[in-house]
């Protein structure tokens, strides 16, 4: 059997809940699969849970206090959990990104994440985050590109994005790596899974000015919604009826922008554009 794979408690509060009920299932003498029956839940739960890569429900959490004697601990850690700074808010949206069926997005300022080409990555990284060496930089557009296979799996989830007109016209790290990145995202709304509308200027005024807002959704769970103001200003949104008047909001952009056929068309032009500013 391999060794449990070793765990670092400063890394998150996630990671720090996890360590914890792993010490605690060990000192108790049982198996993932012993813990998870008493529940009852599946043992590849708790793995999660221990891994700090899922977070359990609070009923969940107080049982599992309760069953190994924590004496509290891993309730009070799990408000903190789920009071968790901005910092982990991304961390908790790669964890049910990576699970969602469906994934809806308004993205103010850039290109989503999955569907950015390297080198887009990497500026948009160099300038919001300066403070970052040049080896952190690539270790993290190496991580972005990695999550890309999300799109790719037998069974993808729908992509629906709606990109601000600003997205496409602010021409990041200069004219060809802007050209890479609108052919990269023509190519990917050719994919049956991916929906890529534009939301022109001309609009006006709308419900998520100042922000991006991404809504997924689970087979068997309700959605969830992940809000964006920048590096250090989000926030992931789980009470019903938070979710649903941000979707709303969402809703409302989604059906003011430009269909996925003309914003295909409106993107190729912007394209073109781009072409006749290089020099020859």
């Amino acid at each position: 059997m391999p060794a449990p794979k070793e765990l670092d408690p400063s890394t998150s509060l996630a990671a720090l809940y996890g360590a914890k009920l792993r010490k605690l299932r060990v000192r108790a003498g049982w198996s993932q699969k012993e813990l998870g029956d008493r529940i009852p839940i599946a043992h590849s739960r708790i793995a999660q849970y221990e891994l700090g890569k899922e977070t359990p429900k609070k009923d969940v959490s107080d049982q599992l206090d309760k069953l190994l004697g924590a004496g509290g601990d891993l309730s009070e850690l799990w408000v903190h959990l789920d009071r968790s700074p901005p910092t982990d808010a991304f961390l908790k949206y790669k964890e049910y990104e990576a699970k969602a069926t469906a994934v809806h997005k308004y993205l103010a300022h850039h290109v989503p994440g999955l569907l950015q080409t390297e080198a887009y990555a990497r500026e948009v990284m160099r300038q919001s985050l300066p403070w970052w060496t040049a080896d952190e930089i690539e270790e993290r557009v190496a991580a972005r590109l990695a999550r890309r296979s999300i799109l790719d799996r037998v069974s993808p989830p729908l992509y629906w994005v709606v990109l601000d007109e600003a997205v496409v016209r602010r021409p990041v790290g200069g004219l060809s790596v802007m050209r890479e990145q609108l052919a990269y995202l023509l190519e990917a709304s050719r994919r049956p899974n991916v929906e890529l509308q534009v939301l022109p200027f001309a609009t006006g005024g709308h419900g998520v000015m100042g922000g991006s807002v991404t809504r997924l959704s689970f087979d068997n769970a309700p959605d969830v919604v992940y809000l964006e103001g920048g590096p250090s200003l989000t926030d992931m949104v789980r009470d019903r009826k938070a979710v649903a008047q941000h979707s709303h909001r969402y809703d409302r952009v989604h059906a003011a922008a430009l269909s996925p056929t003309a914003s295909g068309k409106w993107i190729e032009k912007a394209l073109e554009e781009l072409a006749s500013c290089e020099p020859t």
